[in-house]
């Protein structure tokens, strides 16, 4: 899949440098940005789901460390 990402002047400068500097291609680090980041926000959007879907159901919470102790953990 194709994909065009628009960086600022500054973070295109980085990239080309950071690629002739290494003999690798620009795209080389696109990929590997990405791969590195991707998981990290699946997860903070997963969380952010199931933050605000908890909260619709309008159960109580409680604080960790007092759930942590009613399960004797």
């Amino acid at each position: 899949m194709a994909i065009s990402v628009r960086l600022s002047p500054e973070d295109e400068q980085r990239l080309e440098q950071l690629a002739a500097r290494t003999g690798r291609s620009k795209t080389f680090y696109v990929r590997e940005a990405i791969h590195e980041h991707l998981d990290d926000l699946e997860e903070r959007y997963w969380a952010d789901r199931v933050i605000r879907e908890w909260e619709e159901t309008g159960k109580k919470s409680k604080p960790a460390d007092k759930l942590w102790a009613d399960l004797g953990l």
